[in-house]
């Protein structure tokens, strides 16, 4: 990976991490309904709860299915080139033992 790509990534993760971290503290509170409607009823604030779990986790797992999908697509390219590579090699070889062989 050339110097430039990976300060590139380096300062991009950087400012992400630096967003990701709340700047000031500030206290959350739910409107008087949902927090009388959430008192009376014992599931709900479980339900509630799961709820805001599963949405802190869903930017995780979506970064996780682009990242390997990214991963398989580079793998795929390289094996590709490889192969490439390997043909032309050969194709210059049996050439130039054809050119020897037949003078």
């Amino acid at each position: 990976m050339s110097t430039i790509v990976r300060r590139l990534v380096l300062t991009i993760a950087f400012f992400v991490a630096i967003g990701a971290v709340p700047v000031g503290e500030s206290l959350a509170t739910a409107c008087p309904n949902c927090k009388a409607a959430n008192e009376t009823d014992s599931l709900k604030p479980r339900a509630y709860m799961y709820s805001i779990l599963f949405m802190i986790g869903m930017p995780a797992m979506i970064f996780t299915g682009f990242s390997l999908s990214f991963w398989q697509m580079s793998r795929k390219a390289k094996r590709e080139h490889h192969l490439a590579a390997e043909e032309t090699a050969a194709g210059q070889l049996s050439e130039s033992l054809s050119d020897r062989f037949s003078q």
